[in-house]
C-alpha cells in the first residue's frame, strides 16, 4: 500500500514533467522553428494574391485535361486528406486494386486518346501516405502533349516548364527527380495569363 508521503512527490514530479515536456518544450521548439524555418513551420503554403492555394507538401486532385494530374490518393473521405494519411492496404493481387488501376488508365487514355505511351506507374497507384504532391518526371512527360493541346501552347514551352519545376534528388543522392504538380500547374496558369 502506498503511503501519502510517496504520493505527494509523485504528483509534484507529474506536474513538473507535464509542464516541461507538455508545455515548455513544445513552445521552445515551435519558437525555434518559426525563427529558423518559418515557411516550413507554417505548412510550406503556396500563396498567390493573398490567397492560400495549397501546400508544397500535400497533393491536390486535378482532372481537367489542361492540368497535370497528380498521383492518386487513397485517403478518405476525400483525396489528399491530411487527417487520414495512409495507403489503401490493397495488395498487388487484390482485384479491387487491379480494377482501380484499369479505371485510372482508362481515364488517362480517354483524356489523351492519341497517347499510346506506357502509363507511368505513379499515375495509377497511390503513394504510401496518400498525400504525395509529386509525380515522377516520366509521369509529367507522359502528360505534356495533353496539357499543351488543351492550353493551345507549344509542347516545347510546356516541356520547359516541366524542366524548370523538376526537383533533383534530396542532397543529390536520395530519391529520384520529381515534379511538384501544384507548383507546375500554377506556373502553367501564369504562363497562359501572360499571353
Amino acid at each position: 500500500m502506498f503511503a501519502f508521503s510517496e504520493i505527494v512527490p509523485a504528483l509534484r514530479m507529474l506536474i513538473v514533467l507535464t509542464a516541461l515536456t507538455g508545455v515548455t518544450y513544445p513552445l521552445v521548439i515551435t519558437g525555434i522553428a518559426q525563427v529558423a524555418f518559418p515557411h516550413a513551420a507554417n505548412g510550406s503554403l503556396i500563396v498567390a494574391r493573398d490567397k492560400t492555394l495549397g501546400s508544397e507538401l500535400i497533393g491536390q486532385p486535378f482532372d481537367d485535361p489542361k492540368y497535370f494530374w497528380s498521383r492518386p490518393s487513397a485517403t478518405s473521405p476525400q483525396p489528399y486528406n491530411g487527417a487520414a494519411s495512409g495507403a489503401s492496404n490493397q495488395g498487388a493481387r487484390n482485384p479491387a486494386l487491379a480494377d482501380a488501376v484499369k479505371d485510372r488508365i482508362k481515364s488517362l487514355r480517354d483524356a489523351d486518346p492519341g497517347n499510346n505511351a506506357p502509363v507511368p506507374i505513379d499515375l495509377v497507384t497511390a503513394s504510401g501516405s496518400g498525400l504525395d504532391p509529386h509525380i515522377s518526371v516520366a509521369a509529367a512527360e507522359y502528360q505534356i502533349g495533353r496539357v499543351a493541346k488543351a492550353r493551345a501552347l507549344p509542347e516545347q514551352q510546356v516541356r520547359a516548364l516541366v524542366g524548370e519545376y523538376t526537383e533533383g534528388r534530396t542532397f543529390g543522392v536520395l530519391g529520384e527527380p520529381r515534379v511538384n504538380v501544384l507548383a507546375l500547374n500554377l506556373a502553367l496558369d501564369r504562363a497562359v495569363s501572360r499571353r
